[in-house]
């Protein structure tokens, strides 16, 4: 699957996030290794804590399935209901999952609003230095 393909799935997934709160809406588009994609939107709680992020909610429902090789993520947000910003990038603690099931120099980020304005980050260089089940073993 090209990149522009997976960041309009990620466009896309933006309409099923659940965001009474922020009204910011995300959606994320993961590739496994195999060719599978799995869509997420984040899913905010009024408690906010309990709040989980698009990004998260794709790779949770992709290992709840059994997988455990990707290859990247594309994401896109932006207010609800509005065209996505240019530019949106995973907080921390998603970048951390990633960290947990992709390695940092082989896994593609792919961050825009559409095809012609998408720019690809390697997980490496948006999370340096980052800790993982390497550094356990």
């Amino acid at each position: 699957m090209e990149y522009a393909q997976l960041l309009e799935l990620a466009v896309r997934a933006r309409d099923k996030a659940y965001t009474p709160y922020s009204d910011f809406a995300v959606g994320a588009a993961l590739l496994c290794e195999d060719g599978a994609v799995y869509t997420g939107g984040n899913i905010e709680n009024a408690a906010f804590t309990p709040t989980v992020c698009a990004e998260r909610v794709a790779f949770f429902k992709a290992v709840s399935e059994g997988k455990r090789a990707f290859k990247a993520i594309a994401v896109a947000g932006g207010k609800a209901g509005a065209q996505p910003d240019p530019l949106v990038a995973p907080c921390g603690v998603c970048r951390q999952v990633m960290m947990e099931f992709c390695r940092a120099g082989d896994f593609d980020i792919i961050l825009g609003d559409s095809a012609e304005n998408m720019k690809v980050v390697r997980l490496g260089d948006m999370l340096p230095l980052g800790f993982g089940p390497d550094n356990l073993r």
